[in-house]
């Protein structure tokens, strides 16, 4: 049996369940520049059609922060860009566009048309890029015979794109984006699917992520360690846990270990 040892704490699992963004692939080189994209579209759609701007901070109110020369920087880890789905963010998008003249049909449309623009984009540069100490962590599951899974709040297309980019699709036994359950995160839905198609019981498995939503679906879905990945400032602090069993800053800081029995 795996032994996994998280911040001083130990769990005898039987199979891991990751999170993507922000837990295996930088968040702010992937989303922050899809998001940036996205945006500017729909801007310019609407000065297009001669209307006004938003009227609210629409990066605040998703989640997203810039720095002074207007690139996305960072992101609130409880916000709609971090735990939200695709179709959330649209549909935020699509009602500051009606508030600013639209009609809810036509918001609808160019908020679609911008995610194109805004897919496009990522797909020509493949901005994707691993973590601090995925790979060690993911060769340290594959010598212990660890069966592994993703469950991301992105579609299931897209989230194998993105780890295939990065050439570590093939790791993972199972991959289950938001698209294959009625309810996503913080729900337990994924968590269970991933644990039915890895052939987990009794919940022994660990579900490693960024977000408060990862930490409620490892809770609900019964699971034995629910490990958030924090901003080292956050770690002194136990009410930034999110409800986690455990908290490191990154996949460096967790090790497995084999025990013969499970006593």
């Amino acid at each position: 049996m795996a032994v996994l040892h998280a911040a001083g704490a130990s769990y005898r699992i039987d199979g891991i369940l990751f999170d993507k963004d922000g837990t295996l692939l930088d968040f702010i080189y992937t989303w922050g520049n899809w998001s940036e994209h996205l945006l500017a579209r729909f801007s310019a759609s609407l000065l297009e059609r001669k209307l006004p701007p938003f009227r609210v901070d629409l990066d605040a109110l998703w989640g997203a922060f810039r720095s002074g020369d207007g690139v996305v920087v960072d992101y609130d880890r409880n916000g709609p860009l971090a735990m939200g789905t695709v179709d959330e963010m649209l549909a935020i998008l699509a009602w500051h566009g009606y508030r600013s003249g639209l009609s809810w049909a036509e918001a609808k449309t160019l908020a679609a048309e911008a995610k194109l623009k805004a897919d496009e984009q990522l797909e020509a540069t493949r901005a994707a890029r691993l973590l601090p100490g995925v790979l060690d962590f993911l060769e340290d599951c594959r010598q212990a015979g660890i069966p592994l899974a993703v469950v991301t709040a992105d579609e299931t297309e897209a989230a194998v794109k993105h780890l295939t980019w990065l050439g570590i699709q093939e790791r993972f036994d199972a991959i289950v984006g938001t698209d294959q359950v009625e309810r996503g995160k913080p729900y337990p839905d994924m968590a269970l699917l991933a644990c039915e198609r890895l052939g987990l019981r009794g919940g022994r498995f660990a579900v490693i992520g960024d977000t408060k939503g990862d930490m409620r679906m490892a809770k609900e879905a019964g699971a034995a360690a629910a490990i958030l990945i924090a901003e080292p400032s956050a770690l002194d602090d136990s009410s930034n846990l999110n409800g986690a069993d455990a908290a490191v800053a990154t996949l460096h800081e967790l090790h497995i270990t084999k025990e013969d029995s499970p006593t």
